[in-house]
């Protein structure tokens, strides 16, 4: 087989990536130097690698600076409808290739880096990911702000500038240990401070109700300093804005009449305060209700609504009708959209300012807010809603709790009017739940606050109207939408899979980079013997690179010819990577049994991390870990399977494993899973899907035709029909021997010799108390995992149904979900013409 390119010869050959200019390449050539020069102090003597890194990111970004500059100068002009996407998460990657991608910079960098005797591949190693997410929700965060600057939107993202990410995981005896992820610790060349836009928040203190209005007096002030990163649109010339928070102590912290005497220890005790942005709750869908992530979630929100107050009056047209009150227009002019319940206390902190401050009347305001407010929501597990204890709202924020009672009583008024005597709606619908500790419902504030909520796939926001909210849905069903999750093409094909963007760009051209529908053309191709060639040619490059980027990282030596079959996700028992397990086991036994069989030799890839609090989570990871350990070393096996855990998944790993991938498997429970959005990138990027009808799985094999994925299993209805049954996981123990096999063998400590006992709370939850019923559609997978197998064998109809694939994968752009929420949600129509760049005149 030829050596496969190197991703820089490669890059020669691309039409996608951006012609190299001579004068660009010269230009760069000389950026590079004067940074490494000034900005970094350096000369090529002493130097090292992570310098060039540095100098070629400044170089980068100066190209980034003009744009940014006029178009927010274009909006300050033309005073579009902003819009504000709050979210406690962005998990955004790296930058730099991004940059590139976006702005047609990859080749004459990359010709410039070369010329000056370095890699540019190596270079992009060299930068840390920004962490500040968990997983899906805070990923998907960072694709819609690529596809608000690629539509032209006026899009800000607000969120908080973690000090320490998302944990760097560290497989220590196949156990999960965690790492800070110090992430600044070299500089970040991507941010820029922006201390005279500092602002105060509020928290504790005490309400007092005056003639003159209500007052939040005595209170602890804190200060949000605003970092500003600039988020490139693909070639457009738009750069928007993502603006993250960090948390400063005021000078006069503690000094007044708290610490008298002791400056010192005052001066220390400023890190309390500072504790607000230090690290990322590490927990995703799962609720922990610390007071220290409340603070952050009012942090964010404080810093955040004044900010845009502060840019609706400034505006040339926030008051341009002197005869209403100012705010008036409010809602016409700023749209709030919530990623999840965690910023919710936007809608009481609005509230405050335009009652308290503004002295807007209180029906007038709460009109405002509605219309101005959208909520996401995220996830339909009970375990993952936010409830708050109202003692804690009490002594963090008095006012808010306050505004809460009182919009919880408008809304119960109206129901009781609605529905006379109906207690238990009355019950079920309030923002306050009663009992022990009475508790703040922030999903019900959050549907109640808002104009509009949607879900995220269209079975997952069928779920939030039949169940989650259903009496709420039967209020208002126009509140009520769907808006399907999606990926932006340029990071998840362009930047991580170069070889098949440029294969598809030779049959179709470069259009279905910013309009992903246009991958329906391939269908014209499925036939065609070159392009069937050319696709499997790439998957198979990617596959040796990736081979040997794991032999080089872990030095694990896999079989790349194998079938590369991947799961990963966040480790949690709904997605059911204890199935997959069970796979791994069951066909390690049927090559114990008939070792001289011939069988589909596959490398099994389990990645993701757990959260540290999350023990049944830590010890799938172990299990994993420990399958691995006896299957891989077992001498009858040899090269038929292997076991690998991808240790530390993050962004930057996810670009170069999906595009490696054969199989993909999204294997949660029916009706758990309420998107997922790593199968949209592994069908974008020529992998198979095995999986259950669940989140946007349906409509995957809904554009692709069912029969063109691996679907197996109980549908939401068997489920629900399973739970009003009752599951008895003995009943398939007894009845299906393989699976009896693989969990005697997990039970009596095959898998962990030293520690025979090691598993068991894994054995006893699987047969007693599994909520996501492994064992239901252990038989379905089997047989699934059979037929994959078989089509695998023949590679020109695998192939085939992976050209379909990519080609049905168009509707799972996020600059299609973008435009749903553009135009059905916040009343804006994205725009297609391009800002003029900064050596142009201005319009």
């Amino acid at each position: 087989m030829a050596a496969p390119l190197s991703d820089g010869d490669r890059r020669k050959q691309i039409s996608v990536r951006g012609i190299a200019g001579l004068g660009d390449v010269a230009e760069v050539r000389k950026s590079f130097n004067r940074h490494l020069h000034f900005t970094l102090v350096k000369d090529r003597n002493v130097a090292t690698p992570r310098d060039y890194y540095f100098a070629l990111a400044h170089t980068v970004r100066d190209h980034l600076v003009g744009r940014w500059i006029r178009t927010q100068q274009h909006y300050y002009e033309r005073d579009p409808k902003r819009i504000y996407y709050l979210s406690l998460e962005f998990y955004m990657g790296r930058t730099l290739q991004n940059t590139m991608v976006n702005l047609g910079l990859q080749n004459a960098c990359d010709e410039a880096i070369y010329q000056l005797g370095l890699d540019l591949e190596e270079l992009e190693e060299i930068e840390e990911d920004a962490g500040l997410g968990n997983g899906g929700l805070g990923r998907l965060a960072a694709c819609f702000l690529d596809s608000m600057a690629t539509l032209g939107l006026a899009a800000y993202g607000y969120g908080i500038r973690y000090e320490f990410g998302i944990f760097n995981q560290k497989i220590v005896d196949g156990w999960q240990v965690e790492e800070a992820d110090d992430w600044l610790r070299y500089g970040n060349p991507w941010e820029k401070a922006r201390p005279e836009y500092m602002l105060p928040v509020h928290f504790y203190g005490r309400v007092e109700h005056t003639p003159e209005g209500v007052k939040w007096i005595d209170t602890q002030v804190v200060l949000a300093m605003p970092y500003d990163t600039p988020v490139p649109g693909y070639k457009n010339n738009t750069v928007n804005t993502m603006r993250l928070w960090s948390a400063k102590a005021p000078n006069d912290f503690n000094l007044q009449e708290f610490n008298m005497g002791d400056y010192i220890e005052a001066v220390l005790d400023r890190n309390l305060a500072e504790n607000i942005s230090r690290v990322l709750y590490p927990n995703d869908n799962f609720f922990e209700g610390k007071e220290l992530r409340l603070k952050q979630e009012y942090f964010v929100v404080a810093a955040t609504l004044q900010d845009i107050i502060r840019r609706f009056k400034s505006s040339k047209f926030g008051c341009r009708d002197p005869v209403r009150t100012c705010f008036e227009t409010f809602p016409d002019k700023v749209a709030i959209q919530l990623n999840d319940t965690h910023p919710a206390l936007s809608i009481p902190e609005l509230m405050r300012i335009l009652v308290d401050v503004e002295k807007v009347d209180w029906d007038k305001a709460w009109e405002i807010t509605k219309r101005t407010c959208a909520y996401t929501n995220h996830t339909v597990l009970p375990e993952a809603l936010e409830r708050w204890p109202v003692s804690m709202f009490e002594k963090l924020l008095p006012r808010h709790l306050e505004i809460i009672y009182a919009l919880n009583q408008m809304h119960l008024d109206r129901v009781a009017a609605l529905y006379p005597g109906d207690i238990d709606r009355l019950r079920r619908m309030s923002v306050i739940e009663e009992g022990d500790c009475k508790r703040i419902n922030m999903a019900h504030l959050c549907v109640i606050g808002s104009h509009a909520v949607n879900g995220v796939a269209r079975i997952h926001s069928d779920i939030v109207k039949n169940s989650v909210f259903k009496d709420f849905y039967e209020l208002e069903p126009e509140k009520f939408q769907n808006k399907t999750n999606g990926i932006t093409p340029r990071r998840w094909l362009l930047l991580c899979n170069p070889g098949l963007a440029d294969v598809i760009a030779e049959r179709i051209g470069e259009g279905f980079i910013t309009d992903l529908s246009q991958l329906k053309k391939l269908l014209e191709f499925i036939d065609n013997e070159t392009f069937i060639r050319d696709v499997a040619k790439v998957k198979q490059e990617n596959k040796l690179k990736f081979a040997a980027y794991l032999e080089g990282q872990y030095k694990v030596k896999i079989n790349p010819m194998s079938m590369f079959d991947v799961q990963v996700k966040r480790i949690h028992e709904y997605k059911r990577q204890l199935l997959n397990c069970l796979h791994a086991i069951t066909l390690y036994n049927r090559i114990r049994c008939n070792p001289s069989k011939s069988f589909v030799p596959r490398t099994i890839m389990i990645g993701g991390k757990a959260a540290p609090g999350y023990h049944m989570a830590k010890m799938i990871i172990k299990l994993i870990t420990s399958v691995g350990e006896v299957i891989n070393n077992d001498p009858y096996v040899g090269d038929k399977l292997k076991v690998i855990f991808l240790e530390n998944y993050r962004v930057s790993l996810a670009e170069k494993v999906i595009p490696a991938a054969d199989l993909s498997q999204q294997i949660s429970t029916a009706g758990t899973e309420a998107s997922g959005t790593g199968n949209m990138k592994f069908m974008v990027n020529g992998a198979l899907t095995i999986g259950t009808m669940d989140g946007a799985n349906v409509e995957m094999a809904e554009e692709a035709g069912e029969e063109n994925l691996f679907i197996f299993g109980m549908r939401v209805e068997d489920v629900e029909a399973l739970d009003r049954k009752g599951y008895n996981a003995r009943e398939y123990y007894d009845s299906l021997p393989e699976l009896r096999q693989a969990i005697d063998q997990i039970s009596s400590g095959f898998f962990s010799p030293r520690d025979p006992g090691c598993f068991k709370d894994v054995v006893n939850m699987l047969m007693y108390h599994d909520r996501f019923k492994v064992f239901a559609d252990y038989e379905a997978y089997i047989k699934c995992q059979g037929q994959v197998d078989q089509l695998f064998m023949d590679p020109r109809e695998w192939t085939r149904k992976v050209i379909r694939n990519i080609a049905c994968s168009g509707k799972f752009s996020s600059d299609r979900t973008i435009t749903e929420y553009a135009r059905e949600i916040w009343g804006v129509e994205p725009s297609a013409t391009a800002i003029p760049p900064p050596n142009l005149p201005r319009n």
